[in-house]
């Protein structure tokens, strides 16, 4: 692990540890399962997302994507806020020859800003925008700045166990000049929740991408599965856990053709 790849998990856990004495526990379980599920949620939260890909490369390597997450929202007004996400991967990428090493640090990391209504009803939106930003280290990533338009709807009610909704967004590089050249991403994450009491739920949120230069054939990646997730408490402190699995039906030659997801949230609601 490099100096700047551990310069970002100490930040993070030193974030971590600050909020935690804040931390409240008032709401039961079953309603903290759906906070979690919404993801412009009025409450701040940090994420460890780790999604591990196998079969990747001409080799058949895994590759380890660990996706640091922390979501912090802004009060506008009574009836406004804004809700921000940043994405910062830790990725570990397979040797794709012999010659090669196994290759480890940050990649490029992405910052999300949506608007969204302070007191919705049952359907919840949030519109906004995302940045990247080339922060990339041993060439894990694109060195051009990335804008694009981000937004999400869910379908939230309470006495209801489902929670669902789509969440998308479109990344257009700002240049083409520097290493990676031009691009242009987009994703969508369609998310279906079942909830059952105590916290406990079933979940399906695949991430479906798409690289709209990449010759026919080889733009998409569409996965499907599922999995479980549960509400536990460290102390006081809600965490929000998923297990889940992902199969690509689609996917570019030498990506992944299998992803496993493991999640843990650390919750601070108000």
């Amino acid at each position: 692990m490099n100096r700047r790849t551990e310069t970002v998990l100490v930040i993070m856990l030193s974030w971590l540890l600050a909020f935690a004495v804040a931390a409240e526990a008032a709401l039961t379980s079953e309603e903290l399962a759906k906070i979690a599920q919404n993801p412009v949620g009025n409450m701040i939260s940090l994420p460890f997302q780790n999604n591990t890909n196998f079969n990747v490369g001409p080799r058949d390597g895994t590759q380890n994507i660990l996706n640091i997450q922390p979501v912090f929202p802004i009060s506008v007004n009574q009836d406004w806020n804004i809700i921000t996400r940043t994405i910062v991967p830790v990725i570990s990428m397979p040797a794709f020859s012999d010659a090669e090493n196994r290759t480890n640090g940050i990649g490029d990391v992405q910052f999300s800003s949506f608007l969204s209504p302070a007191n919705p009803g049952e359907w919840i939106w949030g519109m906004g925008g995302i940045a990247q930003f080339p922060t990339n280290s041993a060439a894990l990533g694109n060195d051009n700045y990335g804008l694009g338009p981000t937004a999400v709807v869910l379908h939230l009610e309470k006495g209801n166990p489902w929670v669902y909704g789509v969440l998308v967004n479109n990344l257009w590089s700002l240049s083409g000049d520097e290493r990676g050249g031009s691009y242009n991403n987009g994703l969508i994450q369609p998310f279906l929740n079942y909830n059952f009491t105590e916290g406990l739920y079933l979940t399906s949120s695949p991430i479906a991408t798409v690289d709209w230069r990449a010759d026919s054939g080889q733009q998409w990646t569409v996965p499907l599965g599922g999995g479980i997730g549960k509400i536990f408490h460290f102390g006081r402190l809600p965490v929000n856990t998923q297990l889940s699995a992902y199969y690509n039906m689609e996917h570019p030659d030498e990506a992944a053709d299998w992803q496993m997801r493991f999640q843990v949230q650390f919750m601070f609601p108000k």
